[in-house]
């Protein structure tokens, strides 16, 4: 039986006050399965981004509350949060969050050198998880000398090379044409079933929904209906 990764219940994030209050969020409760590759579906501004920057511990909810791996982490130390964030969750963020000086490899190293991984260990992790993305060859290159999918990957691949439990990537095909989206899918499908590594996105692409095995639509900051492949 699968275990639950992230629990939400009766979350609320409410930004301003009073007349300029915006309800990001209203009373959103869910739970993912380890092993989905889920994504939240919707227009812009319906809470998207929001739903993952709370399960992300970037952010933190007006009420309700957050389980990721049955820890509240809203009862975590700022040391505990940070924790969470680098050993069991990867961050794919729609502007790739490349450092331009690093190269691919240096880029994909630099989690494990913040893990406080040996540098021969870091090295071959990172090399070994750039071959599994289709870029060992690009390994020397700097991201200004990459193609945008190209970026995205060394991206995804700094996200795995940690190993964490939960990859959350937001609106992951916004800067990619429609072969790159392509292209990016199939591999966000790979890493879901070759790492068994739950996978949360948000999306308003329609590529990236199909091969979701799990949609949840937002409206307004509210959960429609909850489907499933």
């Amino acid at each position: 039986m699968n275990e639950t990764v992230v629990r939400l219940e009766k979350v609320v994030r409410t930004y301003g006050q009073g007349n300029v209050a915006v309800h990001a969020l209203q009373e959103v409760s869910i739970s993912i399965q380890s092993g989905e590759f889920v994504s939240i579906v919707g227009p812009s501004g319906c809470g998207k981004s929001t739903m993952l920057h709370l399960i992300g511990g970037l952010d933190s909810p007006t009420s309700g509350k957050v389980w990721v791996e049955d820890q509240d982490i809203a009862q975590l130390s700022s040391n505990q949060l940070s924790d969470l964030r680098l050993k069991r969750i990867g961050f794919v963020f729609q502007a790739f969050n490349l450092i331009p000086v690093l190269s691919a490899l240096e880029n994909v190293e630099f989690i494990l050198q913040l893990q406080g991984v040996s540098s021969n260990e870091r090295t071959s992790r990172a090399l070994e998880v750039l071959r599994s993305v289709g870029l060992e060859d690009a390994a020397n290159r700097r991201p200004g000398e990459l193609s945008g999918g190209q970026q995205q990957r060394v991206a995804i691949a700094r996200a795995l090379v940690g190993k964490p439990l939960l990859l959350i990537a937001d609106e992951p095909s916004a800067n990619l044409d429609s072969a790159m989206t392509r292209e990016l899918c199939e591999l966000l499908q790979q890493v879901n079933r070759d790492y068994d590594i739950t996978i949360l996105t948000a999306t308003h692409d329609p590529t990236v929904m199909s091969y979701a095995t799990r949609r949840i639509p937002l409206e307004d900051g509210k959960i429609l209906q909850d489907a499933s492949k």
